[in-house]
């Protein structure tokens, strides 16, 4: 086995379920019977900013009390082990990598515990409340902090850096996505064609499958810390 000289790892709601966090999607979803054009469109904002904030600040601490699982250890472990750079793109809001310790996340979704000033751009941490008082601390601007959630039409971020990432990787990891919302599903596609292996994890095959050279079925908490230790290991044989 040779040395990939540039790893990126994708991951997607499918390795936050196994810490408890529901999908957005599933029948007992993120959403909580909220409509998504009145939570998570910049019109809903426009038209209701106080109700878009409630919504996200009643997620908060759900996501906040979450702990990493095992593969967002395994990923951390590759990171700081693996010689050569390994990055993560991911499409979840959680904060679950950076819990792991892990380095190097692209959060192309935004995230849940960032606010951004619609006024100067500066950007907020905190898991708590932000509202229509909430005063920007670098324009002291009140009311115009926006959830730092991309939503539905929203170009997504960091999407110059992914491109670049995915150009020049030489294996490109696939965690717990569905391979149904573009443009992430077409990450693969991106990577294959600049001559990266590919390998995907989930519980069953995607739709796109045939862009992934290997598919490793079952809980990414299983499957993924046993194919860290494969890479591992070939470093040493």
């Amino acid at each position: 086995m040779k040395q990939y000289r540039s790893i990126v790892i994708l991951t997607g709601a499918g390795i936050s379920a196994e810490s408890g966090l529901a999908t957005f999607r599933a029948a007992n979803g993120l959403w909580n019977n909220h409509r998504v054009e009145d939570v998570a469109t910049i019109e809903a904002f426009e038209r209701n900013p106080a109700y878009v904030h409630d919504f996200y600040n009643e997620l908060k601490p759900e996501l906040n009390k979450a702990r990493p699982n095992a593969a967002h250890l395994a990923i951390a472990r590759l990171q700081k082990e693996y010689p050569t750079p390994v990055h993560i793109i991911t499409q979840n809001v959680d904060t679950l990598h950076e819990k792991a310790k892990s380095q190097n996340i692209w959060h192309i979704h935004g995230q849940i515990n960032q606010a951004v000033c619609l006024n100067c751009g500066h950007i907020l941490e905190t898991f708590g409340d932000v509202d229509m008082q909430t005063v920007c601390p670098n324009c002291q601007t009140q009311g115009m902090m926006k959830p730092n959630i991309v939503f539905f039409g929203e170009n997504l971020l960091y999407m110059d850096k992914v491109e670049q990432l995915l150009n020049n990787c030489d294996l490109f990891v696939s965690v717990g996505t569905s391979g149904v919302v573009f443009p992430a599903a077409a990450f693969v596609q991106t990577a294959k064609y600049h001559g990266a292996e590919t390998v995907e994890f989930n519980l069953e095959p995607t739709s796109n499958n045939f862009y992934f050279d290997r598919h490793i079925m079952g809980p990414a908490g299983v499957t993924l810390p046993a194919y860290v230790e494969e890479l591992l290991q070939n470093l040493q044989s």
